[in-house]
């Protein structure tokens, strides 16, 4: 089971032996803690945490504080307790799902979020340019879920699939993963391998 978190970097560009320029995110992927192993799930620790509460503390005791911490769920785990978790565990040419939080971009109004075209900027259409317009028809007196409006854009959770990796430097601890992933640079990142039928808890 290939899991692990990591801190986004940057982007950059790495040369494929034939001289092909691959376009690759830099991701800071580990070293994790494993800190919980139930029966069908594992928790990783990664990051040095400070004002930690006292019941998580105590929860980890000999393991340290931890900034981050995420649980996977995996139904039959080769890993205990304490196990450190680091890019060793993956290979170049692995594919791997990346889970992270989309940059936020606040409230934002319809020709920005959902590419509305906006109004005609004349003959009669005053101060009319970026506006909605219709939202159909107003007998029901309320608003359907789901309609195309003016809210907060971004801040969501995404999850990219099937991105390669690209180059691994185990001194570094970094990863590169072919494209690009979700979220600023220093975003907490999710990595985990496709084999097998490992998902996500949270």
């Amino acid at each position: 089971m290939k899991v692990i978190l990591g801190k986004k970097l940057n982007m950059a560009q790495v040369f494929a032996a034939d001289g092909t320029v691959v376009p690759v995110t830099l991701v800071q992927a580990g070293p994790c803690t494993v800190t919980e192993v139930k029966e069908t799930s594992i928790a990783l620790g990664f990051g040095k945490g400070k004002d930690v509460a006292k019941a998580q503390l105590g929860a980890w005791k000999e393991l340290g504080a931890f900034a981050e911490v995420r649980e996977f769920r995996a139904d039959k785990a080769d890993v205990k307790r304490g196990d450190v978790i680091d890019v060793t565990a993956f290979t170049i040419g692995d594919h791997v799902d990346v889970t992270g939080t989309s940059k936020g971009h606040g409230f934002q109004g319809v020709v920005k979020r959902h590419k509305f075209a906006g109004g005609p900027a004349s003959h009669g259409h005053k101060d009319n340019l970026r506006m909605p317009g219709s939202i159909g028809a107003g007998g029901v007196q309320r608003v359907f879920k789901g309609m195309r409006m003016a809210g907060r854009m971004g801040n969501d959770r995404v999850t990219v699939k099937n991105l390669e990796v690209v180059a691994i430097d185990a001194g570094k601890g970094t990863l590169a993963i072919k494209g690009a992933i979700p979220g600023p640079m220093g975003a907490l990142i999710m990595i985990r391998g496709r084999e097998g039928k490992t998902i996500w808890v949270n």
